[in-house]
């Protein structure tokens, strides 16, 4: 069955349409081993995490998440999907987030609608961590596992790095719900090596000094700062990094992207027996939601899998 793009599915569901020219701006510091990215969501937040009722504490969560993995799959050269998952015992049980290689990103929060729990620990106890980057299916995925740990999904995204990546990251996330609506951001700065590799050579003083001096600067960033829809990006790094000669690079797109489609879930029902089928129609209708952007996909029950009048 031929796999109809979204964007050429004629039947698929109205879904917002929104692109943020400049959502990732990268930067790197002229002579230091430190590059990094500054992202900036806009109204892309608050589109994605109202796709769902959250309580606020789960929306401001999947918003930190949805900044991280925009930042860090443009660090990346791949063609597919870079995302996140964590899985938890906590009232938020699973958070899902993916960027692709062309910045469209989708969201995915499980939780329960009564906690009033804000804190990142509270709302995912005990439970698993990971990245994976998924080039298709004729490309082996890669993907890093660690436990839960950290006081917020900052702390818990550099304890990532450092034990499965072994590398020195430091990350900020921010979110939080403005008169713009919701709104979110991300800090993130590697250290690097001479060569622009990731630095894993011999020790240096001047290197050290130099990272150390990029993350205390790095540190002074406010929610306010990240979250000003009229406060320039470019202005914002050399507030911050204007004394380490900051250099920036072109800015990357950030867009509002489900990938779901007719075709995919058609090819799904195709895979259930008839009977089950029959049991999923009411009315002669089957309907299927997309887990990310919350739309309804409606099949007539003989559009699909065995009709119901076939014979074995």
């Amino acid at each position: 069955m031929i796999d109809t793009p979204a964007f050429l599915d004629s039947q698929r569901p109205d879904v917002p349409n929104l692109v943020v020219p400049r959502g990732v701006t990268p930067f790197y510091l002229e002579g230091r081993p430190v590059r990094g990215r500054l992202v900036r969501l806009g109204a892309l937040a608050d589109l994605l995490l109202c796709r769902r009722e959250n309580p606020d504490g789960a929306l401001a969560l999947g918003g930190q998440a949805l900044a991280l993995v925009a930042g860090l799959s443009t660090a990346l050269k791949f063609q597919g999907s870079f995302s996140l998952q964590i899985k938890g015992d906590g009232p938020v049980s699973l958070l899902a987030t993916d960027c692709t290689d062309t910045g469209d990103l989708r969201l995915y929060i499980r939780a329960d609608s009564d906690t009033a729990e804000t804190a990142a620990p509270a709302l995912l106890g005990e439970g698993y961590f990971a990245f994976t980057v998924d080039q298709g299916p004729d490309t082996d995925r890669h993907q890093g596992i660690v436990a839960i740990e950290g006081q917020d999904l900052s702390e818990m995204a550099m304890h990532y790095f450092a034990t499965s990546e072994q590398h020195d990251c430091w990350v900020r996330l921010f979110c939080a719900h403005t008169p713009e609506g919701w709104q979110a951001g991300a800090l993130i700065l590697e250290r690097i090596a001479a060569d622009g590799g990731i630095d894993g050579g011999e020790p240096s003083t001047e290197n050290d000094d130099a990272w150390e001096t990029a993350c205390v600067l790095a540190d002074t960033l406010t929610e306010g700062e990240i979250l000003d829809p009229v406060l320039d990006s470019g202005t914002l790094l050399h507030r911050l990094f204007g004394t380490m000669d900051v250099q920036i690079d072109r800015p990357r797109a950030l867009a509002y992207g489900c990938r779901c489609s007719r075709a995919k879930l058609s090819g799904i029902l195709d895979t259930f027996s008839g009977e089950d089928l029959d049991h999923m129609a009411i009315d002669g209708t089957i309907v299927m939601n997309c887990e990310f952007c919350n739309i309804d996909f409606r099949f007539a029950r003989d559009e699909v899998g065995d009709r119901p009048d076939d014979t074995a």
